[in-house]
């Protein structure tokens, strides 16, 4: 009976175990400078199964790559039209809102697994975690959501790509991911999940920063440890050209 136990230890541990991840991504540092028009983030990788190979008769594994911005408090404002004058009738806001979000799957998310898994890992962009900043009813914080979803689409900041990422042999995988002229400057994250039979096997991150470079990097961090000196410089920086300006004018 014990060596009967003792024989089967091995099939349990190989039954358990699980594939394994390992991610990359092209750049892991992008510097915006006054030329930028954007970036293509390639993310790649590979699946590590037990045993080093596809398991024999396995059902087929789905890949999807959720790259997000780092979070920031926003106001969602709400126009309506008064005697013929767009003028704010509402606003909402929200507490944690990505900056940026992108997802990529191997195929689209609704037939790789269900609501409530979609909801649990943020896959798919009515899957978000939004955090409103007051009590408002249900169906209004639905509407503010849909607005700065359609808000954050259009500018390209939010979008998905169903299909984008490419699975060879069962094993490696790729992708590539649109980064917008108009993107925020900080800490990005690109998150891949292995999914198979609707349920989520491993995961993996890796880190992006993106930052500013040169002239814009230096204006940047001015704005932001000495605010008082930068705001006198730019009000002075004004007075100056103004003044130039004039001068000029009154030669001319």
């Amino acid at each position: 009976m014990r060596r009967t136990a003792l024989a089967l230890v091995p099939l349990l541990l190989t039954a358990q175990a699980k594939p394994v991840l390992v991610p990359d991504v092209s750049q892991r540092n992008i510097e915006i400078a006054y030329s930028f028009t954007g970036a293509e983030l390639l993310l790649f990788g590979a699946i590590l199964y037990p045993g080093g190979r596809l398991p024999r008769g396995a059902a087929p594994t789905d890949v999807v790559i959720v790259v997000k911005g780092p979070t920031q408090s926003i106001v969602i404002r709400e126009k309506e039209k008064v005697a013929g004058i767009w003028v704010n009738a509402g606003k909402l806001r929200y507490r944690s809102a990505p900056s940026f979000y992108a997802v990529a799957s191997s195929r689209p998310l609704d037939r790789l697994v269900d609501a409530r898994t979609r909801a649990i890992y943020e896959l798919g962009l009515d899957s978000l975690q939004l955090s409103p900043a007051s009590a408002a009813p249900a169906p209004v914080q639905d509407r503010f959501t849909r607005g700065l979803v359609e808000q954050r689409t259009r500018t390209g900041l939010f979008y998905e790509a169903p299909g984008a990422v490419e699975i060879t042999d069962g094993v490696l995988y790729r992708a590539r991911v649109a980064i917008p002229a108009r993107v925020p400057v900080g800490r990005f994250t690109a998150e891949t999940f292995l999914i198979r039979d609707g349920r989520v096997l491993a995961a993996a991150v890796r880190d992006i920063d993106i930052r500013k470079s040169g002239l814009e990097r230096f204006v940047a961090q001015a704005a932001d440890r000495h605010s008082i000196l930068y705001g006198l410089s730019a009000v002075a920086l004004s007075v100056l050209l103004g003044w130039a300006a004039g001068r000029w004018a009154a030669r001319s």
